[in-house]
């Protein structure tokens, strides 16, 4: 994985739509706060990735990308949780595909490769949580 093909896994991370959720203030909004945790989780967990990645660019003297959110997230500003979970994990399913494009480029550099190795998995474990989030709050907001 060459270093613009690293640099492209720290604007998956680093613009990733639980990344904007956490920085826009979205979760300190009340809301659920089994959800709010999980999100917690993956923000740190990208956020881990996205900084080691950086650091691994600045060591091959290498600039990190510049990222912006999209435009589009912007929508989602004064939306609760609940309603942007199906979203969120949309987006995380399109970072998991657009992370596995890197690892399917593999240059042999194991570093970079492990990185995204390792962003690839914790996504999908992060993903699996909020599915379940999203089923405990669909039979929770369901009819008896």
């Amino acid at each position: 994985m060459p270093a613009d093909a690293l640099s492209q896994l720290a604007a998956i991370l680093g613009t990733s739509p639980a990344m904007y959720i956490a920085d826009s203030g979205i979760w300190s909004y009340p809301g659920d706060e089994h959800l709010k945790l999980a999100l917690a989780d993956i923000v740190g967990d990208q956020r881990n990735v996205a900084e080691r990645t950086a650091t691994l660019l600045a060591e091959r003297e290498v600039t990190p990308p510049k990222t912006g959110y999209p435009l589009s997230y912007t929508a989602w500003h004064d939306l609760d949780l609940v309603f942007l979970l199906p979203r969120l994990i949309e987006g995380m399913r399109r970072q998991v595909s657009a992370i596995d494009g890197l690892v399917a480029a593999d240059s042999g550099d194991a570093a970079a490769v492990g990185l995204a190795q390792e962003a690839k998995a914790t996504t999908l474990g992060h993903i699996d949580v909020l599915e379940q989030q999203a089923s405990r709050l669909r039979h929770t907001s369901s009819p008896a």
